[in-house]
């Protein structure tokens, strides 16, 4: 991964990459990223992976089935993160469907978009960890191409106002 960034060069805005996922923390890392982007004049990039198990093609018909019911649940929870975005900042996010290994594809979508300058994470306040793609991130952080920014999941509204 060499893809040199341009957020900030002439033509260009920075954006953040948020996460949508159905975890509650993750309302943090679209907060998050609203305001970051209202407040520097940038755009978010709202990502969610949907991860597709192997087909069995005897079943074919079925995952073809449950592979739109994804995308269906993807879209939806994508129109309540974006309208979340927008009642906070005004804003319209992008938005991108990827079916495959959420690390992989948080990669490839940094690797293809240079505007993106910073990936927006919240972490679980439970007991089990901060979250699986915070988890699977970890073991590259040292080669990550862009900064990773960590809200945690137990920050308020104004505690977030006050950080972004």
């Amino acid at each position: 991964m060499s893809t040199q960034r341009r957020a900030y060069e002439s033509g260009h805005k920075p954006k953040c990459l948020v996460i949508v996922d159905d975890t509650a923390e993750a309302d943090r890392a679209v907060y998050y990223a609203s305001r970051w982007a209202v407040r520097l004049g940038g755009g978010v990039v709202m990502l969610r992976v949907i991860e597709i198990e192997d087909r069995n093609q005897q079943w074919l018909g079925v995952a073809d089935i449950m592979r739109a019911e994804a995308h269906e649940e993807a879209n939806t929870a994508l129109d309540r993160a974006a309208g979340r975005a927008n009642g906070l900042a005004a804003i319209t996010p992008e938005r991108v469907i990827r079916e495959g290994n959420p690390s992989e594809q948080i990669l490839d979508v940094i690797d293809k978009d240079v505007d993106i300058a910073m990936l927006v994470l919240a972490a679980s306040t439970g007991v089990e960890g901060p979250g699986p793609i915070i988890t699977g991130l970890a073991s590259i952080a040292g080669t990550f191409p862009i900064p990773v920014t960590v809200v945690p999941g137990g920050l308020s509204d104004a505690d977030i106002d006050g950080l972004s």
